[in-house]
């Protein structure tokens, strides 16, 4: 925000610019309880059904017939169980590898490496599972279930406490064992009779008490997680025990935090018995309630936006809950906005290449999102200026009555000139766009009697 008020004053005139707020328009239907997206790195984005399958969904809009993967006959479905994650490898493209983080058919969490067919790119090669780890759930819910490739390069899986209420067996806070906690596995270096290797960076490598496989812990039903692709941060949606969701978020360097589940849920102590110093804890970011009567039940955590599109979002992370179809948003303060009901049952977001964001429900639709953000300008000079259309997405034109133009200056929102011609002395100009990318620019045109406005230009 620094940057564009830099801007404004540079340019010399007054604007007000509203909270952002999204829109969601619909991208694709007809999915059964999608609960994941992700890309490749192409224009593809994958669905994940939680009884099983994958489906590939192209950039046009449209679902391939055949599923990309399979594995239904091998998946418990129901509940919170069932097909639950997917990463692709950082070197997807010359390897062919994915994962996928399932619940097996006698419960227990299994998370699976698989190829892409190498005939084929739509589908996945036949008989090439391989288990990387599994673990035990002692019960149906709090299987965790998100998958992420970091920064490091390294696999992060989060994994709930196992289950029923309260965490009865206080297994978030045990390091011992492997739930209710983000695990960090290097899979391209197995190691110790495992189909994966410990970096030796993880909080409890060389342990012979701890697990080694351990990155953070203490949390509840960490659903879905994210990392911001420009900055490495990991954001974390843990979801709470009936009163507050919590939001979490550390750089991607630190290991071994104790986010505190089941001694607080959020910053609130729920069951403090025998439990570390608050000093030793790590507490939310932003947190809001689930509490009776507030109509919310349980956090997704999504993504920061990092596409180009709507240059007013940069660096604003987005959640939601399941239950209200709330959509939140935080900023880099840790402020936290509730932009009200949007009517899904939103079980994840997803990114795709170029960094734009996607929000699924449960009930079988992918949406877009978009922003709706306004920004307001005061013309108090040279307010006879029309530019049409807008937004647009082939060329502009330019309309001054009563006088000339004599430059036009176009810019995005860093400050950065895209365009620029001066000498013009003409009441009407036409100016191409098409090179330019989707997003929000502003024009400053100046007459031959040197005034000068300054307009929102929206490109398409």
């Amino acid at each position: 925000m620094k940057n564009i008020f830099t801007i404004l004053l540079f340019l010399g005139y007054a604007i007000t610019i509203h909270s952002q707020e999204p829109a969601l328009i619909t991208f694709a239907t007809g999915f059964s309880s999608p609960v994941d997206l992700k890309h490749a790195g192409d224009d593809r984005l994958f669905v994940v059904e939680q009884g099983g399958r994958i489906k590939i969904l192209n950039s046009n809009g449209t679902t391939n017939t055949t599923p990309f993967l399979n594995i239904s006959t091998l998946v418990s479905n129901g509940s919170e169980q069932g097909l639950l994650g997917l990463a692709f490898h950082p070197d997807y493209d010359t390897n062919g590898f994915f994962y996928v983080n399932y619940t097996k058919t006698n419960g227990d969490t299994r998370v699976a490496r698989y190829s892409v067919d190498p005939g084929n790119p739509d589908i996945a090669l036949p008989g090439s599972e391989l288990t990387i780890i599994e673990y035990t759930q002692p019960f149906p819910n709090h299987n965790g279930g998100g998958l992420q490739f970091g920064p490091d390069g390294y696999l992060y899986i989060s994994s709930g406490d196992g289950g029923s209420g309260g965490d009865p067996g206080n297994r978030a806070q045990n390091t011992t064992i492997l739930l209710g906690k983000m695990l960090r596995l290097d899979v391209d270096n197995p190691s110790g009779g495992n189909n994966y290797g410990i970096p030796t960076d993880n909080p409890f490598s060389g342990s012979t008490v701890n697990a080694e496989e351990i990155w953070a812990y203490g949390l509840r039903n960490p659903w879905r997680f994210s990392f911001d692709r420009d900055t490495g941060d990991i954001w974390i949606g843990d979801v709470g025990q009936g009163d507050v969701e919590e939001i979490d978020k550390a750089s991607g360097t630190e290991a071994g935090l104790n986010y505190g589940w089941r001694c607080y849920e959020g910053s609130a102590p729920f069951n403090t018995a025998g439990c570390p110093p608050v000093g030793d804890l790590t507490f939310p970011i932003a947190e809001y309630s689930s509490s009776s009567g507030s109509g919310n039940c349980s956090i997704t955590g999504g993504y920061v936006y990092r596409g180009s599109q709507y240059p007013l979002i940069q660096g604003i992370y987005y959640a939601a809950d399941v239950c209200s179809g709330n959509i939140y948003t935080v900023g880099t303060s840790g402020n936290l906005i509730n932009h009200g009901s949007f009517g899904g049952s939103w079980v994840a977001f997803g990114e795709d290449l170029a960094g734009e964001m996607y929000i699924v429900d449960l009930g079988g639709t992918i949406y877009k999102m978009e922003d709706n953000s306004l920004i307001g300008y005061e013309d108090n000079i040279l307010s006879n200026l029309a530019i049409f259309p807008n937004p647009a997405s082939e060329y502009i034109t330019l309309l001054l009555e009563e006088s000339t133009i004599s430059s036009i200056t176009i810019t995005d929102l860093k400050g950065s000139t895209i365009a620029s011609e001066e000498n013009i002395n003409t009441s009407q100009k036409n100016v191409s766009v098409n090179a330019m990318r989707p997003g929000l620019y502003l024009i400053k045109v100046i007459d031959t009697n040197g005034y000068t406005t300054v307009k929102k230009l929206v490109i398409r």
